[in-house]
């Protein structure tokens, strides 16, 4: 796993090749109690996956999120992990390889913008995905999340969010950036990645991000992890 300290990003973000060799420790020094909110996503996504279904990860980039779910289940299901990035595909398919092979795990080159995978899946992950959709397709990205889950199944969402007003916001995102400096950053890393992802990075408050849910056909939804401005839910067909 690369160090992440000393990236800076030139222009717009972009998950390219540099971001890709160092993104578990950028997601490590980035994400208050990453490794709790990785052990939570398993332990409430795993409650709901049923048998010979398919689990589908949007925006898998490393594959972090389904990989401990491939190794609970096994051949009792399927695997999807969608990516766009080319370096992250890349990655993903060295990765699974073994498991690509053999068809259990299928690694998809999509663009949930205007297409999704075709699978009816029991469990589906959007770790840290919906953020960095444009807000004018989201809506129809969460409704064929719905549409594609099996009765009983669930959607996992895990996103940075803004505070309920702005000045709340202000007091979120202070906290935050004082986490990243202890865990290593300097002012200028902290600085240019903010701007390099304005634009790119578009959060919603957390009850912005739960009144989607239920407009799309989710009745059942909560937040079963939260720390200052970031915050997961699961949400149940």
């Amino acid at each position: 796993m690369g160090d992440s300290r000393g990236h800076i990003p030139k222009g717009q973000w972009e998950f390219d090749e540099k971001v890709t060799e160092c993104f578990e420790d950028m997601l490590e020094r980035s994400i208050p109690q990453y490794q709790v909110m990785r052990a939570a996503v398993l332990a409430i996504g795993a409650r709901y996956v049923q048998p010979r279904t398919h689990i589908v990860d949007l925006g898998a980039s490393r594959g972090s999120a389904i990989d401990p779910f491939i190794k609970r289940f096994g051949a009792a299901n399927q695997y999807t992990a969608v990516e766009i990035s080319e370096p992250m595909l890349n990655t993903l398919r060295e990765r699974f390889k073994g498991w690509t092979d053999s068809g259990m795990v299928e690694v998809l080159d999509s663009d949930l913008r205007h297409e999704f995978p075709p699978a009816q899946a029991s469990l589906i992950l959007s770790v840290f995905t919906l953020q960095f959709i444009p807000i004018e397709y989201r809506q129809q990205l969460v409704r064929q999340i719905y549409e594609h889950l099996a009765p009983g199944g669930a959607l996992i969402v895990v996103e940075k969010i803004l505070g309920d007003t702005a000045e709340l916001d202000e007091v979120l995102v202070e906290e935050y950036l004082a986490f990243k400096a202890k865990s290593g950053y300097s002012q200028d890393e902290i600085d240019r990645k903010r701007l390099s992802l304005e634009g790119v990075l578009v959060p919603l408050t957390a009850e912005w991000n739960e009144t989607l849910l239920k407009r799309c056909g989710f009745q059942q939804a909560d937040c079963f992890w939260r720390w200052m401005n970031f915050a997961a839910w699961v949400a149940v067909k």
